[in-house]
């Protein structure tokens, strides 16, 4: 197999957009759209991969890392000025060269593999990945001759009335004879309505020097959808994730009502999970085996164990272990850790905290910057009292304590293994473990006081 090498465009301000983030970092599916191109292009043992940037290029570096080279095209002149700016890094080079535009989220490794092998079979010079369309217009035409050969690719502005009723479109994927292509951009002209140098004119170069060009028409048309504003972003946006659900319910997983399921690319699920409608997972988020998530929850990057659920509740970052009962109503804030059979209720919110293995905090709570230990029972309307309006501060219950209904633990405080701390207490000090704590005023009961009161009106 000779060497492979990728060009990926993505130097376009994106103006239909009408936006101030740089047009190939809007997501789709939770990840920008140059990062998809990226993600399948790697799947493709590529040696060398080059993005072109111009706007926003420092974005789009901190977006790929070092997974590829950077070319800068300050000025955007065209698809071919783009691709001549990689020559630095590959003219010369042996091999075969993939030209992908960065805001074609939804190409797959599949249908790219198949460009190459149909490139190579056929010891072409250039390959066009074609598809048919109805409504053809804004689109190159694939034209050919009587014989089916590619001739040329006419852009629509440039197209003749006959040439613009061909339904065979320049999808904007390209392989080239590495070689072939930078000998060839040399003598591409801007000779034509937009006064830009066209990639699509290397094919008609390399047709008139007598190289076979050849185009491989994919089935899957939606794949080459180009995004270049917010209407075809949206559209994307349902192509991915119908894809994205899809292979999830093909891999064992239940999701109720999969158009109102919302969930990223990265997102892992195990099976007999079922996914109930209004529900979003999102980022790197991995969910185990036999567990429910749903209806209305949203969960961002977070680890959740095997037959725990998640019930109208928001859940960021954090780590949710097995057999554990989240909502409805709940808020696991980042940095959370919710050990195995803990069970967190309704309008409880915790931040920073970590449960021991089977503690519950059932109803109407505020744990923040906290490590509670195991079986600690958290009563109704309890709070970890932890910001002094200065500072955070941590607050400690150990195994087995009981925290009764409405008591503030005013951080930094610690209460000892198996401690009893009672009703509507605002504890302070530190409670020795197996101790019962009280921390409030004396009831006092003033008798026949609301007949008084009635005196005086």
């Amino acid at each position: 197999m000779s060497n492979r090498f990728a060009v990926i465009l993505a130097a376009g301000q994106g103006t239909r957009m009408k936006s101030k983030l740089y047009k190939v970092l809007h997501p789709v599916c939770g990840k920008p759209m140059v990062q998809h191109v990226v993600d399948q292009i790697t799947k493709l043992n590529i040696q060398e991969m080059v993005t072109v940037i111009g706007h926003g290029a420092e974005k789009v570096k901190s977006q790929l890392g070092d997974e590829s080279h950077y070319v800068l095209q300050e000025e955007q002149l065209g698809t071919a000025h783009a691709v001549m700016q990689a020559q630095t890094i590959l003219a010369g080079k042996e091999g075969v060269t993939i030209v992908v535009c960065g805001d074609t989220p939804l190409i797959t490794a599949e249908t790219m593999e198949s460009l190459f092998v149909h490139h190579q079979k056929l010891s072409a010079k250039a390959t066009i990945l074609t598809a048919r369309i109805e409504d053809p217009t804004g689109y190159g035409r694939i034209i050919r001759d009587e014989e089916g050969i590619v001739e040329k690719i006419v852009e629509h502005k440039d197209a003749t009335e006959a040439e613009r009723t061909v339904d065979e479109i320049n999808t904007g994927t390209y392989c080239f004879d590495n070689a072939a292509l930078f000998e060839a951009l040399k003598n591409v002209s801007n000779e034509n309505v937009q006064g830009e140098y066209y990639l699509p004119d290397v094919i008609e170069i390399l047709k008139k020097q007598g190289e076979v060009v050849t185009a491989y028409q994919t089935n899957e048309f939606e794949e080459t959808l180009g995004v270049n504003d917010r209407v075809a972003l949206a559209e994307a946006e349902r192509i991915m994730r119908a894809r994205t659900n899809q292979f999830h319910m093909r891999n064992g997983v239940t999701i109720i009502d999969p158009a109102n399921t919302y969930i990223d690319t990265d997102v892992v699920i195990g099976q007999d999970t079922i996914i109930l409608p209004g529900t979003m997972l999102k980022g790197k988020t991995v969910i185990g085996t036999s567990s429910q998530i749903g209806p209305n929850t949203e969960i961002d990057t977070c680890e959740i164990g095997d037959e725990t659920v998640i019930r109208q509740s928001v859940a960021h970052n954090s780590f949710i272990g097995n057999h554990v009962n989240i909502g409805p109503f709940a808020h696991i804030r980042p940095e959370s850790t919710i050990s195995d059979e803990v069970k967190i209720g309704n309008f409880v919110e915790i931040k920073k905290a970590a449960f021991g293995k089977g503690s519950k905090a059932s109803h109407l709570s505020y744990i923040g910057d906290a490590e509670v230990g195991s079986n600690v029972n958290i009563g109704c309307g309890s709070i970890t009292v932890n910001y002094d309006g200065k500072n955070k501060y941590l607050t400690k219950i150990e195994d087995d304590v009981f925290i009764g209904c409405n008591s503030n633990l005013v951080a930094p405080v610690t209460v000892g293994k198996g401690a009893y701390v009672a009703a509507g207490s605002t504890i302070t000090k530190n409670v020795p473990g197996k101790a019962l704590s009280i921390a409030r005023a004396q009831q006092v009961n003033k008798e026949n006081y609301v007949d008084k009161l009635n005196k005086k009106k």
